[in-house]
């Protein structure tokens, strides 16, 4: 009776109909309208996922013109980066350094089978030739004892072979048996301006190829003294400055302008500072890569002296009425060596302790412009002028430069 009456009572109120559809209208109709809104927020802050349109997700515009540049630089010199992995037979790895981490990798307490090799380093290079030249740090390929390979942009691997270590400079250069491949253009260092937008491209971590960062050039001209964690240390002479972010593994790598070329290689970081990394002048990897392009190995000039650069307060401690140019000084021990490397082409010219080198050909020598940097941009067997102070008088001198010897391989 209760069900009956109900039902009468609907019939007679037909705003009670109303109210019901009002009712599925509004939740259909905000149910719609939350679904779009969804969307739309979804490809508003959420642009990686594929939009319906994968075209328009492509040709989508960067937000300012030096991003596009940023891109561009990027598209045009990545082909050309390259992963360098280090690999090592695991009995002569154990031998060499016992139940210890090595370059980050736990080394097992036995070999778990003779000659098998296990990855134990890596950096990145990146290609100067289409025939297999790949540039990196000498750091990277330091082991002698150690197997490379070199991992393309397109995933492809290839064996590869030291052909040059550089003595002066953080540089090596590996072959691998290829044509064909994509070279990254190559800028001029000496143009560059502190507050230039520069790239990092590399193999960061030893794990994800061709990251990129971006900042700018903090400084030029920087003497670094770096180290590799073992003890052993290099200087770079007129280093480049940059605060783009140079993690491990990036070692090697190109630094890029915004006109997509190569201005330096990336080599070292200051772990005490904020995003400080150093990075050495593509003008002076020139040299390198021209002489092994040659020679098929570095073939350097070398004056075969031991300085220090003179400062102002180093000029007047010792009594000199020049506040610049190159001190030739000894070591305080036998192992250091004198300042006259003995038959070396300064010992032929007649150069002598106590001598401050002051210009060659004209060109002054001072912090900015030291001794090696100077003598790195020559040839062997080109005859210089070296305008020197000795005992109060200057003179000049003729000097041949002689050629490195070689590091071994």
């Amino acid at each position: 009776m209760e069900d009956m009456s109900a039902q009468k009572s609907l019939r007679r109120n037909p705003l009670t109909y109303v109210i019901v559809a009002a009712f599925l209208l509004g939740s259909f109709s905000g149910a719609a309208f939350g679904v779009l809104f969804a969307v739309s927020l979804n490809q508003k802050y959420y642009p990686w996922r594929e939009p319906a349109d994968p075209a328009a997700f492509t040709d989508r515009q960067p937000v300012s013109a030096e991003d596009r540049r940023v891109i561009d630089a990027v598209r045009e010199v990545s082909p050309a980066v390259v992963s360098v992995v280090v690999k090592k037979d695991l009995a002569k790895l154990y031998e060499s350094t016992g139940p210890f981490g090595y370059f980050g990798f736990e080394i097992p307490l036995a070999p778990s089978a003779p000659g098998q090799k296990q990855e134990i380093g890596g950096g990145t290079g990146f290609v100067i030739s289409e025939d297999g030249l790949i540039l990196t740090n000498r750091h990277v390929a330091s082991d002698t004892e150690a197997d490379y390979e070199i991992v393309l942009a397109d995933g492809k691997v290839f064996p590869a072979k030291v052909l040059a270590r550089d003595t002066i400079l953080d540089i090596a250069v590996l072959k691998i048996e290829a044509t064909g491949l994509t070279v990254a253009p190559l800028g001029d260092s000496d143009l560059l301006s502190p507050g230039e937008t520069v790239i990092a491209i590399g193999n960061s971590l030893s794990e994800y190829r061709n990251s990129v960062t971006k900042g700018v050039i903090s400084a030029v001209n920087r003497r670094v003294v770096a180290g590799n964690g073992s003890g052993e240390s290099e200087v770079i002479e007129e280093a480049l400055q940059t605060d783009a972010a140079i993690n491990p593994g990036n070692s090697g790598g190109p630094l890029v302008d915004l006109e997509g070329k190569v201005i330096g290689v990336n080599t070292a970081v200051n772990r005490s500072g904020q995003s400080i990394g150093f990075a050495i002048p593509i003008n002076a990897a020139k040299v390198v890569i021209e002489s092994v392009k040659t020679h098929g190995k570095i073939v350097r000039p070398w004056l075969g002296v031991r300085y220090a650069m003179l400062t102002p307060e180093t000029a007047k401690r010792n009594g000199f009425d020049v506040d610049y140019g190159a001190l030739l000084v000894g070591g305080t021990t036998q192992a250091e060596g004198a300042a006259i490397v003995p038959g070396s082409p300064a010992e032929k010219a007649g150069l002598a302790s106590g001598d401050v080198l002051l210009d060659i050909d004209g060109a002054r020598l001072d912090l900015e412009h030291p001794l090696s940097s100077m003598v790195a941009k020559r040839r062997a067997g080109e005859t210089v002028h070296v305008r020197i102070l000795r005992d109060g008088a200057e003179r000049v001198l003729p000097v041949t430069l002689g050629v490195l010897p070689d590091e071994p391989l």
